[in-house]
């Protein structure tokens, strides 16, 4: 009989324990009629994933620039260089959105394409990039043969390997840092 009172007070805290832990739950926000369709779909509003995106590109040119503009003072460019320095960074200005992204641009017309289609297309971005690619690193080694030896030391070390800030000698994206002027 003493084990009774023992499995009621038990239950009695366990179905307390439940009725406290239901009265806590909140209660789900309906969402306007617009935002229900966007949630839905598990998808950003298409105007607002715009904004984002010009935000975002718009830091980053704002980073490549004070990166740019670090490079240029690190290196101590002479007005002898200024030439070579200018068409150096209009070489490694980043391509246009439409080029970077590729035949993915437009997915419903990507989608549309038979599979060989897909792949002399894929074949086409790869080719395009590879020229964009051989077109930056001329520029880069063109621009370097206009450098000092002391300079070309410090690209070396700054833009090439990311000036080693990170535990493998990059930014930490890889045991490489990465390419570019960091």
């Amino acid at each position: 009989m003493a084990q009774t009172p023992k499995r009621l007070f038990i239950a009695a805290v366990l179905a307390a324990t439940g009725a406290f832990a239901v009265a806590q739950t909140p209660t789900p926000v309906q969402p306007a009629a617009g935002e229900a369709a966007v949630q839905q779909r598990g998808r950003m509003d298409p105007a607002e994933w715009q904004k984002r995106m010009e935000q975002r590109q718009q830091r980053m040119q704002e980073r490549r620039a004070q990166r740019m503009a670090d490079l240029k003072a690190r290196l101590k460019i002479t007005a002898e260089q200024e030439g070579a320095w200018n068409a150096y960074t209009a070489a490694m200005q980043p391509p246009a959105n439409a080029q970077r992204l590729g035949p993915r641009m437009n997915s419903a017309e990507f989608d549309k394409l038979t599979t060989p289609q897909r792949i002399d297309r894929l074949e086409q971005f790869a080719t395009e990039r590879q020229a964009q690619m051989k077109q930056r690193s001329d520029a880069i080694k063109t621009f370097y043969a206009q450098l000092s030896p002391e300079q070309q030391k410090l690209y070396d070390d700054r833009a090439m390997r990311g000036g080693k800030r990170g535990p493998w000698g990059g930014p930490g994206h890889g045991p490489r840092g990465g390419m570019g002027c960091r």
